[in-house]
This record gives structure tokens, C-alpha cells and sequence, in this order.
């Protein structure tokens, strides 16, 4: 069953409750990015593996976790329990069965989990993926499922916030059957670092404009 690439800053807070959802068959790797929290010592005491990686970025994170996963089928998904584990095996099923090469979780958002600011920006970006690339994508998906092979072969460079929109172009230039299926979205535990804030959500809209460039 799929690896499970869970990239960590500081989520002391909301560990427990992530792991403790992942659905069986599904392996959790922590890729810890600094935690000054005790994030990867609580990790492992869960049963997860814990990967450390001291570049500081989103895409290092992702990177460092899918080069330890070993599953032919990698998962990716936010580590702050603002994503429900249990909806994993609906978005890895299409790639489980051969039937897409990434599907992305098309974010159905609780009132209040998600800032406007962080919900406009994400809504230009799929626009602009839909202009650049003919996707009718409506999220980036921050839950997301692919094959770990084909995926490291995408060759993505990015080590910020740019990474899951790279991913995303890379697969549609590569020819890749794209696919989004929806999952809930709900507040985060503890204290958000990127979207959650305007000063992230212009970090990461900064980076993304990067790649698109």
C-alpha cells in the first residue's frame, strides 16, 4: 500500500491526531523541516518513520520524503489535521488501479478553514493551469497520489512552495492523465506558517509565480 509523505514544521500539536487516522496498509513518513517542537520525537514515538531534512522548504520536504518512500504509489498530504487521512484510499484509488498517473484532492472547505486571501489565490492559479495547460483542475490539492517512479523521473526542481505547481505542469507537459477527486477541508490544528497567513500566502503565490514564469 502506498507511502504516505507527511512534510512537518512544527505540527507537535497535530501529529497525533493525523497518525493515528491513517488508514491501514498506509505508511506514514514524517519528513521533519526543523521542528523546534518536538515533531519528529513525537513522530517516531507514534510509529512513523521520520525522515530529517535541514533544508529549510516545502518542496525540500517533499523531495527528501519521496526519494525515502519506497511504495511504487507515494501519497502526499499537509500533516496539520486539516486533511482527513481516512480519504487517502480515495485519492490514491485511480492511481492504484492504473486508471490515472496523479490525482489531486479538490479541497471542500468547513466554514472558516480556509482565509479568502488563500482561497482567491489558489483559485488564479488553477485558472492559469487550465490557460497553460488545458487542465480543469479546481485546486492544487494538497492531498495528493501518484506513482513514485514516473514522479522522481518529472525531474521537479523546486524546493519552496513552488513544488506542487511544478509537479502539476511537469505531469501535464509529460502527457500524464490528471485527475481531482473532492476531500474535506477543515480548520488546522495550531498555528499556520503559509496559507493561513497573508505574509505566507504571498511567499507561496510568490514562488508559484516563479514557476509560471
Amino acid at each position: 500500500m502506498p507511502d504516505v509523505i507527511l512534510p512537518v514544521l512544527d505540527e507537535a500539536q497535530a501529529l497525533p491526531a493525523v497518525l493515528a487516522a491513517m488508514p491501514p496498509g498506509y505508511h506514514p513518513i514524517v519528513v521533519d523541516n526543523g521542528s523546534r517542537d518536538g515533531s519528529a520525537r513525537i513522530a517516531a514515538q507514534l510509529g512513523a518513520q521520520v525522515i530529517d531534512e535541514p533544508r529549510r522548504g516545502f518542496g525540500s520536504a517533499c523531495f527528501a520524503g519521496l526519494r525515502a518512500a519506497t511504495d511504487p504509489v507515494v501519497c502526499f498530504m499537509d500533516a496539520d489535521d486539516s486533511l482527513d487521512p481516512r480519504e487517502l484510499p480515495l485519492v490514491a484509488a485511480a492511481v492504484l488501479a492504473g486508471d490515472a498517473d496523479l490525482v489531486l484532492g479538490a479541497r471542500l472547505a468547513e466554514r472558516g478553514a480556509w482565509p479568502v486571501h488563500a482561497r482567491l489565490a489558489n483559485r488564479v492559479l488553477a485558472l492559469e493551469l487550465r490557460r497553460r495547460a488545458g487542465l480543469r483542475l479546481t485546486d492544487l490539492g494538497p492531498m495528493r497520489a501518484a506513482r513514485r517512479e514516473p514522479l522522481l523521473a518529472l525531474g521537479v526542481r523546486d524546493r519552496a512552495c513552488g513544488w506542487p505547481l511544478e509537479m502539476v505542469l511537469l505531469a501535464a507537459a509529460a502527457g500524464w492523465r490528471i485527475d481531482e477527486v473532492d476531500v474535506r477541508y477543515r480548520a488546522r490544528a495550531g498555528r499556520s506558517k503559509v496559507t493561513g497567513t497573508v505574509r505566507g500566502t504571498v511567499r507561496a503565490a510568490r514562488d508559484m509565480a516563479a514557476i509560471l514564469g
